[in-house]
Order: structure tokens, then C-alpha cells, then sequence
């Protein structure tokens, strides 16, 4: 009989998946690998009622652990994890680069595999203090030099990683069709009086980078024009601050988060057109959820957001030009971009793709003993026998547009 090799996935904040990016990733490699491998999926305490923590998730074991998985608290969480992942796992799937200061002692004294999704560029982003920016920064450079494979997922990311760490990583993405298209029922439109007339939607946590302020200008200015946007309003200042400064406007309809799925579901895929924001991070789930729903994308002109939506989408990089492209396309438009939306989340952003290529992964990483780098092999002979062939120029590979 085949033993199943023993995956842990570290970093999320547990199952089932009702938080983010990282927690619905985990739900459906479970779902999908399952069968083929021995999974546990590490879980916060302090998100689960003690009454709502079960010993498994379809296949995988739950572990639970005293700690946040957020913040400053992820540095303990993850390295809690790493540490009891060690006793039993083959592969360590870690979300995250919190508890990278482990990996060198993981890849010198164990046989472990491990591999690394750095989640985006996080050391950039505003929201972060100095000290942490430079906690992560470290952090994301540890990671990616012990691990077997790092996964980056967007090209954008996968260009940086190869400049800056001479790594060649695996572009893994999202998938979507977790999301449904809900018609209204004459309740739902009770309680959601604008699902009677188009609206533009916009989902995110209330941050900076993801230019909510941009978004909310540029709406203030088109009464005509309804926007709905769901955030945590009340978690920041600049929620709060923007929350107040446009309350007043009766076309922009302001809710506070919605975990609930089918709730979700409804106000997004009938909207009219889905606003991105994003500035940061890499292929957003909230924007291959909304191309694979068929919504009309605008999105923030970015490399990231470029890349996700294959340069189809329609770009903004400010509030005039949100402003322009929401009075100045034709409807005629928006449905072309509609269809161009769906088929690239059909072809790209499905659990099924995705999971297949984190089964690939971990099948290279147990057989293959060195990580894929972008130098050429020839750039490790020693120089004399490099310059005997006339080949001396391949012992230096520095990239001539990044240094540090």
C-alpha cells in the first residue's frame, strides 16, 4: 500500500475558511488533494470558539494553537507550527514569511522540504512600522534562500524575486469559482433597495494602499453613478475619517464587512461594474473572484493588476481618471470587457487549475534535492575551466537593474 506523503499547511488562520485569501486557498487544497496526501492545516484558538473547533476538515487534521495569526502574533504562530510540523511532516506549506527565522535551522538539521509563499511584496506595505518592514524584509529574503520552492502569485512578483534573489520562483494564483452569480430575491431587495439599478461594487479591508479615498472621490463627484462599497470601516482611522467625510452622499452606499458568502455573492456579481483599488500585494483574490462572476473590471493601473487581468481590463491611476472611464465608456464596452474578464478566470483563476499546480509542486520538491535558481548552471564551474572554453563572461550574473 502507498503512504501518503504528510503535508502541513502553516500561516492561515484556520478552517473552515472564513477570513481571507490564504484560509480559502487551504480550503480547497484540501478539498482537491486531499485524497492524495496526509494534510493538517494549522488553526488559531482565538478565532474559533471553543464549541466550533473540530479535529478535522474534510481530509486534513486541525491543529489548534494558542496564539493570533495576525500581526506581531504570526511570528510565534508560524514558528509554533514549523516546530511541531517538524515531528511528522514531509512538506511544510508555509503562507507567509512570519516564521522564516526557523527555516535555516530547519534546512541544516532535518531533511524536511519546505516551501514558502512570500504573499505578495508585505515589506512595502504602508501599514506597516519601520521595525516591521524590516522584520519582514529580512524575513522574506530567509525564506526564499532555505526553501525548496517559493511561490509568487503574480509574474510581477515572480520579476522581483528573480532580480533580487537569483531565485526562479513558481507562479501559483488563486482560484474563484468558489463565487456564485445569486438572483435577487424580493427579500434580498428589501434589504438591498439599490439591487434594483446598476451600481459599481468595490470589496477590501480599508487601507491606504488599496486607495479607497481614490475610489470614494472620484464617485462623490457622479451622483448619477451609485457606488456600493463593503469594508471594515471602524478598524482605522482612515475608515473612520472616510466613513464620516462621505456618509452624506446618497450614491455611495458604505457597509462594514460581510463574511457571509451568499450575502457577498449577491451584492457583487449584480453589480454593473467592480472597481479595484489595489496597490499592493500581488493576483488579489477579490479581483479574480469578480472576473470570474464576468464583471466589467476597473482597476488600478499597477504591475500587478496589469498582469492579472492580461492588459483587458480598464486602468485608473487616479480619481479623474476613475472618473473619465466610468462616465466616458460605452455599455457596449463594459460587456466586451465583460466576456474578455471571464474567460481569462476560466482559463487561469479555477481551485482545479490551482490545486494541480501546488500538486505538481510538491511532487518536485520530494524528489528533487536543489532548488530551481534563474543563474545558469555554468555560472558555479570555477573560472579557469570557464575561461578555458571562452565562456568567462557566464561567471557573473549580476542583474544590471537592481543592487540591493
Amino acid at each position: 500500500m502507498l503512504v501518503k506523503k504528510k503535508i502541513a499547511i502553516i500561516g492561515t488562520v484556520g478552517l473552515p475558511a472564513k477570513f481571507g485569501g490564504f484560509e480559502t486557498l487551504a480550503e480547497h487544497l484540501v478539498k482537491q488533494l486531499g485524497d492524495q496526501y496526509d494534510m493538517t492545516v494549522y488553526c488559531s484558538k482565538k478565532n474559533y470558539p471553543k464549541k466550533a473547533r473540530k479535529k478535522t476538515y474534510g481530509n486534513a487534521s486541525l491543529k489548534y494553537l494558542p496564539f493570533d495569526a495576525n500581526a506581531f502574533l504570526s511570528i510565534p504562530y508560524d514558528t509554533l507550527s514549523v516546530f511541531h510540523a517538524l515531528f511528522y511532516a514531509d512538506v511544510l506549506l508555509i503562507l507567509g514569511v512570519a516564521g522564516a527565522w526557523m527555516l535555516p535551522f530547519v534546512k541544516f538539521f532535518t531533511n524536511k522540504k519546505i516551501i514558502v509563499s512570500i504573499d505578495g511584496i508585505d515589506w512595502k506595505r504602508d501599514k506597516w512600522s519601520i521595525l516591521a518592514k524590516w522584520y519582514l524584509k529580512w524575513a522574506e529574503k530567509i525564506a526564499v534562500k532555505y526553501s525548496n520552492a517559493d511561490i509568487s502569485d503574480n509574474e510581477a512578483i515572480q520579476d522581483y524575486t528573480a532580480v533580487r534573489y537569483g531565485t526562479l520562483s513558481n507562479i501559483i494564483e488563486y482560484g474563484a469559482n468558489h463565487t456564485i452569480t445569486v438572483k435577487p430575491t424580493a427579500a434580498d431587495k428589501e434589504i438591498y433597495p439599490f439591487l434594483a439599478k446598476p451600481y459599481a461594487f468595490k470589496v477590501c479591508r480599508i487601507d491606504k494602499e488599496y486607495n479607497v479615498h481614490i475610489v470614494l472621490e472620484a464617485f462623490a463627484k457622479m451622483d448619477k453613478y451609485k457606488l456600493v462599497m463593503v469594508g471594515n470601516w471602524d478598524n482605522s482611522n482612515y475608515g473612520i475619517a472616510l466613513k464620516k467625510q462621505y456618509k452624506g452622499f446618497s450614491n455611495l452606499v458604505l457597509l462594514d464587512t460581510i463574511y457571509d458568502q451568499r450575502t457577498l455573492d449577491l451584492l457583487r456579481g449584480n453589480a454593473f461594474v467592480y472597481v479595484h483599488g489595489h496597490s499592493a500585494g500581488g493576483t488579489n483574490p477579490s479581483l479574480v473572484e469578480a472576473m470570474y462572476l464576468g464583471l466589467p473590471v476597473v482597476t488600478f493601473d499597477v504591475p500587478y493588476n496589469r498582469t492579472t487581468t492580461e492588459n483587458k481590463a480598464f486602468y485608473f491611476s487616479s480619481a479623474d481618471d476613475l472618473q473619465r472611464i466610468i462616465e466616458n465608456t460605452r455599455i457596449a464596452e463594459l460587456k466586451e470587457n465583460s466576456v474578455q474578464m471571464k474567460e481569462v478566470a476560466n482559463r487561469r483563476y479555477t481551485w482545479e487549475v490551482i490545486a494541480e499546480k501546488y500538486n505538481y509542486l510538491f511532487h518536485r520538491v520530494i524528489k528533487s534535492r536543489k532548488k530551481i535558481s534563474v543563474r545558469p548552471a555554468t555560472a558555479a564551474l570555477p573560472g579557469k575551466q570557464l575561461l578555458g572554453h571562452g565562456l568567462g563572461h557566464l561567471q557573473s550574473t549580476s542583474m544590471f537593474y537592481e543592487k540591493n
